[in-house]
């Protein structure tokens, strides 16, 4: 089935409130969408919501190469050789995955509607659901609990924390919430490379009453070695997030003995679900958790990382509410939360539909 039409365009969305983390605040975000037709009319949708912070691309640049006549070149291609032209994409679009992940997941998109099948059974699926933190910002100590209670009034049960500004602070949110809440709920952390060794040290030392289920990305990016001074049960719980942006990086973290126990994937991060499942491969093969993350992000994305970790027998953990920070977006389903967990459905492609 040959491709006949490629589109590509930008559009800003506003976030339903501001969040701060370590390195900055947002309330609102540039998304670049991208849709491959058919010849039979089935659209594939793919969208890229990079973090120029955190991999050196705009969402601007996204759509410029989305834009390019490399793209435009897709016509008359058959959706039978996604793959291929997936992999060209990576030879042309070196180190820009914001630009990856909308053609990967929009070319995985056409062709699962194509074939009739979902991604996630392309892949094999390997689970039905987990339950997806919600993400709480740099904020107050009231202001976190109240927070917390609007999740957990929705039926979610397990929050993802934002720290790395005061570590003093950090530590009696944390506190705070394990007060508040019962056992029954999870709480995680995410310092977003606000930490040095020492804070990070104090950090674990204050709160090892409280069993936190996981850290990710305590140290900044390069400061890797440095974890390697905690003990290795200190270590597990650990989660490589800006410093794994590729398949090289998650093969290094892999080598010897592991200062991460856990890999935060992303899309964004890794260019599609092609350089995810390469992340998720290495990861199974040392014994590592994967934990799948986002940005702020169209349900488009987010169903993509859904059926890609749903695919993946190493899947521990999800942390994919970008979509519902949100006031719109282009499509609607893709999945559903039922009690605090994402479930993907098995319509064709990755069964969201255009609004």
């Amino acid at each position: 089935m040959k491709i006949v039409a490629v589109r590509a365009y930008l559009k800003k969305m506003a976030l339903k409130k501001p969040y701060t983390i370590a390195y900055n605040t947002f309330s609102d975000v540039s998304l670049a969408f991208l849709e491959i037709e058919l010849a039979n009319g089935m659209i594939g949708y793919g969208s890229g919501s990079p973090a120029e912070e955190v991999v050196g691309e705009t969402t601007q640049q996204t759509v410029a190469n989305l834009n390019s006549s490399f793209v435009a070149n897709f016509v008359g291609r058959d959706i039978q050789h996604f793959q291929q032209i997936i992999f060209e994409s990576n030879i042309q679009f070196p180190h820009l995955p914001g630009t990856l992940a909308a053609i990967d997941i929009a070319l995985h998109d056409a062709f699962g509607k194509y074939l009739g099948v979902s991604i996630a059974s392309f892949y094999g699926q390997k689970m039905n659901a987990l339950p997806t933190s919600m993400t709480i910002g740099i904020k107050g100590l009231d202001e976190t609990l109240e927070e917390a209670k609007e999740y957990a009034a929705m039926g979610f049960k397990v929050f993802k924390v934002k720290t790395g500004m005061d570590v003093h602070e950090d530590i009696e949110r944390i506190k705070a919430l394990y007060t508040s809440f019962s056992k029954d709920y999870t709480i995680r952390v995410d310092a977003n490379q606000g930490y040095d060794l020492d804070q990070l040290k104090l950090f674990l030392k204050a709160t090892a009453n409280y069993p936190l289920e996981l850290i990710e990305q305590p140290l900044p990016v390069g400061k890797e070695q440095d974890l390697m001074q905690l003990s290795a049960a200190e270590r597990k719980c650990l989660t490589a997030d800006e410093a794994l942006k590729d398949p090289q990086a998650a093969l290094q973290f892999a080598a010897g003995e592991h200062a991460f126990g856990i890999y935060n994937i992303k899309l964004m991060k890794c260019g599609g679900l092609i350089g995810a499942k390469d992340i998720a491969t290495i990861a199974q093969h040392a014994g590592i958790d994967l934990f799948w993350g986002c940005n702020d992000e169209s349900i488009i994305s987010i169903t993509a990382a859904l059926h890609m970790a749903y695919a993946c027998p190493n899947t521990k953990y999800i942390d994919l509410d970008g979509s519902f920070d949100l006031m719109e977006d282009l499509v609607t389903g893709g999945f559903e939360v039922k009690d605090g967990c994402m479930v993907i459905n098995n319509a064709a492609g990755f069964g969201f539909t255009k609004i």
